[in-house]
This record gives structure tokens, sequence and C-alpha cells, in this order.
């Protein structure tokens, strides 16, 4: 028994130090102004938040070890099974399961309610295990581009496919797209604000458009043939890629104007204020009252365009291209310098 508690005591440490991670929720734009803003009618907000957090919370522990590596452990079948056996309760997800099953037989949760948890949960550890999400399946799938930025595009769009802000922008997007096509009409103006949230998801992202990069990123764009603009147009083509069609069910034309103004105002932090971030995880903008001030800037733009005239979205466009200039310009002279 001694191999299988040492590699659970090992795997313990590595799960705690990984939760850490998880602590970027704090510093996201989506958490921040529905904390200080919405309140508690930002239940349904952090409703998604935790659903979305509870799937990378579920991973099976045992998807730490490389499975060539745990293959030449010099293990015991019967040490296999301690760990098969063993390892899930390392995850604090499932005492929190176990948790609700206790409480549901007391009559303080509802069997349904506890059976939701349970099946997420299930579906996040099996998840995991599948690898659905590796560089071998569904990346593959990301389509090529017209251009000889094709490649950058398309390893951008991966990185932010990896990020939850946009899965919280997802399961946000399809929500009001079932309600829009099974409930009643909701005014005009309802569209506008779930637009504006939208792209709130996804706005953090938009501040650290290097952080998925690496420690080496920048020195390897520094390689490359191209001018800083060429390159921050390939961060900011892989955000609209992913924002327009998001937005296409709610208000399209004020989707596209708030996400020229996320972009045009993340490019500051992007480029001077380099934060890594992590896989799985949301994106950290870099501060709070910076990210009020982009939310605010995205509201108003979303606002023009949508009770004003479209023709708001040729002055966010405007001010995009002279961000995209200004800022390209920063990373050639740091490339020459």
């Amino acid at each position: 028994m001694a191999r299988p508690i040492a590699i659970l005591r090992a795997l313990a440490l590595a799960f705690r130090r990984d939760q850490k991670s998880f602590q970027s929720v704090a510093g996201n734009n989506f958490f921040l102004v529905s904390a200080l803003l919405l309140q508690e009618a930002g239940a349904f907000i952090f409703l998604i938040m935790g659903l979305v957090l509870l799937f990378p919370l579920s991973t099976d522990p045992l998807r730490k070890i490389p499975s060539s590596r745990l293959a030449l452990w010099p293990l015991e079948k019967r040490d296999h099974w301690v760990l098969r056996a063993v390892s899930p309760w390392i995850n604090p997800v499932s005492w929190l399961v176990v948790a609700l099953a206790v409480w549901a037989a007391r009559g303080k949760v509802t069997p349904g309610l506890w059976a939701l948890a349970a099946g997420l949960f299930a579906v996040g550890f099996l998840l995991s295990d599948l690898r659905l999400f590796s560089s071998q399946t569904l990346w593959r799938l990301v389509p090529n581009f017209p251009g000889p930025l094709n490649q950058l595009i398309r390893k951008n769009l991966r990185e932010m496919l990896s990020t939850l802000d946009f899965y919280c922008a997802l399961i946000l997007s399809l929500c009001v797209l079932a309600y829009r096509l099974l409930g009643p009409p909701l005014p005009p103006e309802a569209f506008l604000a779930v637009t504006v949230l939208v792209v709130l998801a996804l706005s953090s992202y938009a501040q650290c458009l290097f952080g998925l990069d690496g420690d080496g990123g920048l020195g390897r764009y520094r390689l490359l043939p191209l001018r800083g603009w060429r390159i921050l147009a390939a961060k900011d083509a892989a955000f609209l890629l992913v924002t327009i069609p998001l937005t296409l069910p709610l208000a399209p034309l004020a989707g596209i104007g708030a996400a020229l103004i996320a972009l045009a105002v993340g490019h500051e932090p992007s480029v001077n204020l380099q934060r890594d971030q992590t896989r799985w995880r949301f994106s950290t903008g870099a501060s709070l009252v910076f990210g009020l001030i982009q939310a605010v800037l995205m509201a108003m733009a979303a606002s023009g365009i949508f009770f004003s005239s479209p023709l708001v979205l040729l002055v966010c466009l405007g001010v995009w291209l002279i961000s995209l200039w200004h800022y390209g310009r920063q990373m050639d002279r740091a490339q020459g310098a």
C-alpha cells in the first residue's frame, strides 16, 4: 500500500496547486461587473459561471499522470485498483456531490438537483478521460483562412476556444436563442443587454491577447517577418470570429461595435502589461478599474449603434484601427530595441 499512498499524496498536492488557478475568476470582467452592477440580478450569470467551472473542476485526478509514465511504474494490479477507487475522492467536487446526496435524503435538496449535480460531475469526469479537446481531435476542425495570417489566426482561435470565457458566452447566447425560438417575444432592448453581456464575457481575454502564448511567445513573434499591427490583427481576427457568431441571434451590429471597442481598449494591457494565462480557466483582466472602463465604453458603443444609428459602427471601426496602428508601432519599437 505504500506505493499507491505516495502517489495519492503527490496527486493531492498537484490538485491543490491546480485549483489555485481557478482564482482567476476573481479578476474576470464578467464576474466583476455582475457582482458590482447586477448584484442580486446577476444570480443567473453566477449560475452560468459555476456550471462552466464545474467541468474542469470535475476532471479525473489520475489524468495528471501521463499514461506512459504510469505504465512504467512498478505497480501491481491491486495498486491500480486502489488508485482507481481512491483518486476520485481527492477531488472536492466528489465530496460536494456526496453532501448533496445526504441533504437530498433529508429532504433539504430535491433529488432532481442532486441528480443534475451528479450527472454534470460524471460528464466532466468522463470527458477528461476521453480527451475530446486534444490537439488530435477537435482542434483539427478549425478551418483555414485566406491570406498569409492563416496559421496565426488558427492558433489564436484555438487559444481562445481553450478559455472558459468562451463557454460562458456560448451558454448565454444559446440560452437566449432557445428562449427566442420557444418562449414569448422579448423587447428589443433585452437583446441589446444580453449582447453586451456576451461580449463582456469575452472582454477579459481582449486584455491579455498574448497571455496563452507562454513565456517566449513575444520572443517568437519578434522572429516573424511581420509588422506589429499584423500580429495584433491576427489576434483580433480570432476574437471577432468568435464574437460575431455568438451575437448573431441577438444584436449583431451592436455586438461587433462592442467587440471592436473591447479590442481597442484591450490592446494597451495586452502589449504593455503582459500577463500569463492558463488554459481552461477564466481570463484575468488588468485591473478592476480598467475592466469597468472597458465595460462602460463597450456598453456605450453598443447602445449608440442600437438606439442611434448603425453608422456609429464606423466610429468603433475607426477607434479600433487607430488602436491597432498605435500599439502595432509600439510592438515594432520593442522588436527593434
